[in-house]
């Protein structure tokens, strides 16, 4: 893999905190991984009577090692105990200032357990540690329970002209620093 957006690969993110009787667990995505992420993202969108766009806005999921991490981004997984893939995430690199919260979408079976909150969390804490100082994401106003979760965490809506077609909705969150201490 060559190097990332920043000239390098970011170290590997914080692991979801879980214990032994937690039955998910998030990892890194790697490209055998395509087949179960596609199956995801299109039937969940799908699911909510939009189409997937697999030559455009899901060109990324045609190689997410290269999409994602060859660009110094994240994608990850959620796992159940049984090996299943059940949700996938995504934090794409926009430029210094800004990454693009991508592809969050879990299977209903994985739904209501707090999982799109712990996704969200961490892929926060991610964009915080790479540096960046914006999150957008763009979304569909049918999708009522992530656009809540998103309002929720400081999300706020913002007029953007390059919208992704089966998107009718763009929301940015401007994320807190840390102080920078004063000089000596």
């Amino acid at each position: 893999m060559g190097p990332g957006f920043f000239g390098s690969n970011p170290p590997p993110g914080p692991r979801l905190m879980s214990d032994s009787t937690d039955p998910f667990r998030v990892r890194p995505a790697a490209n055998r991984d395509l087949p179960a992420i596609r199956q995801i993202v299109f039937g969940v969108l799908r699911e909510y009577g939009l189409e997937p766009d697999p030559d455009g806005t899901d060109a990324d999921l045609a190689d997410v090692e290269a999409s994602y991490l060859g660009r110094g981004g994240v994608f990850e997984v959620v796992q159940q105990q049984d090996g299943r893939i059940v949700g996938t995430v995504g934090l794409f690199p926009v430029n210094r200032r800004r990454a693009e919260l991508r592809k969050m979408y879990l299977l209903p079976g994985a739904r209501g357990r707090g999982l799109g909150k712990r996704l969200l969390e961490r892929m926060l804490d991610t964009a915080r540690r790479l540096g960046f100082r914006e999150v957008l994401l763009e979304t569909n106003s049918v999708l009522k329970e992530a656009i809540g979760l998103y309002e929720k965490y400081g999300f706020e809506p913002i007029a953007m002209e390059h919208v992704a077609p089966r998107c009718d909705q763009v929301y940015l969150l401007l994320l807190e620093q840390p102080a920078e201490e004063p000089p000596p």
